[in-house]
């Protein structure tokens, strides 16, 4: 980690705000961000558009390392490059994060995927987005997140998504899912899913959008990381 350089990690389960929070932080901050699940995503992506079986530890891995992905903004909205292609709704469909969840418990591509993480910290700032940015990439950072909300509530959210863009879902089905996601993520044996000792938790269940952007604002402002607004 650059010398420092604060950064901000943000863990937690998929579906508790994350993504969203850390963006508009980043954004009110004008720091960098880290979409650590982003990079898993691109490398389950890969290993699919060649042909490279999930549980090929070794393949998918060398997939990581050598991973040509590029982040441009088009016209002020973020875009996602994988070897030239725009892929940016693909790797967020609930298939795509259940392989990422899949090549994420492979040591040897949390391996290759390492340094990638950490050069992303750069000045003014980072927030950093994942699942293990606290307990793993980022352990110096001076302040840790552990963002949580229960089952059926990020369920509810991802059910609520999905709809609002035109796609058909079942609540049921994808309540499923987030629960054996939340199993294979707390139970790997490399980097599982917890809060860091020194993370700050927040159950978001019942907490707005703003509320949380508003009450990490204030711990960062009170850790001296940054100016109040």
């Amino acid at each position: 980690m650059a010398e420092r350089t604060p950064v901000l990690t943000i863990d937690g389960p998929g579906g508790a705000g994350k993504g969203t929070i850390s963006s508009l932080i980043a954004e009110r901050l004008g720091w960098h961000l880290l979409d650590s699940g982003a990079l898993y995503r691109l490398t389950a992506q890969a290993a699919v558009k060649h042909g490279v079986a999930l549980d090929d530890e070794t393949r998918v891995a060398a997939l990581a390392k050598s991973l040509d992905v590029a982040f441009p903004v088009e016209r002020g909205v973020p875009q996602t490059l994988l070897e030239g292609e725009e892929v940016t709704r693909l790797i967020r469909t609930e298939a795509a994060g259940e392989r990422a969840s899949q090549v994420a418990a492979l040591t040897l591509v949390r391996d290759a995927l390492l340094s990638r993480q950490r050069d992303f910290c750069r000045a003014p700032g980072l927030v950093a987005d994942g699942r293990d940015m606290g307990t793993v990439v980022f352990p110096e950072a001076p302040l840790k997140i552990f963002l949580t909300a229960s089952a059926e509530e990020r369920a509810r959210r991802r059910y609520q998504q999905l709809r609002e863009n035109g796609v058909d879902a079942s609540l049921s089905s994808l309540l499923q899912e987030i629960q054996a996601r939340d199993a294979r993520d707390t139970q790997r044996s490399v980097a599982p899913l917890k809060p860091a000792d020194d993370a700050i938790t927040l159950d978001t269940t019942r907490l707005s959008i703003p509320e949380v952007v508003d009450r990490l604002t204030e711990l960062l402002v009170q850790r001296g990381m940054a100016h109040g607004t």
